[in-house]
């Protein structure tokens, strides 16, 4: 994990990787097509041993921010979460020395 700032805040930034428990949960990929509260074209898609797919996300002050392929995720000071994509991320923070 890299230490990163913006404005002034100290926050952690690390890519997002399955299996580390870095989201806080997932939703059944069916649920999002259907109900279409996102485009699905770049979310990371995880198939469950019975079959169904989930996606995963994060909780910040707006709500689920579902994952997609490539973000980081970036923990505050006081363990707010967010997700910023690859495009962006370097644009918002800069790498600090520890």
């Amino acid at each position: 994990m890299m230490k990163c700032r913006r404005t002034g805040l100290e926050v952690e930034v690390e890519k997002y990787e399955l299996g580390q428990g870095m989201e806080d949960g997932f939703e059944l990929w069916a649920n999002l097509v259907t109900q279409g509260w996102i485009a699905t074209d770049h979310l990371i898609k995880v198939t469950q041993d019975d079959g169904s797919i989930v996606c995963p996300y994060v909780k910040d002050h707006r709500g689920c921010r579902f994952i997609w392929d490539g973000d980081y995720v970036i923990i505050d000071e006081d363990g707010a979460k967010h997700v910023c994509g690859p495009d962006r991320i370097w644009d918002r923070y800069e790498k600090i020395e520890d």
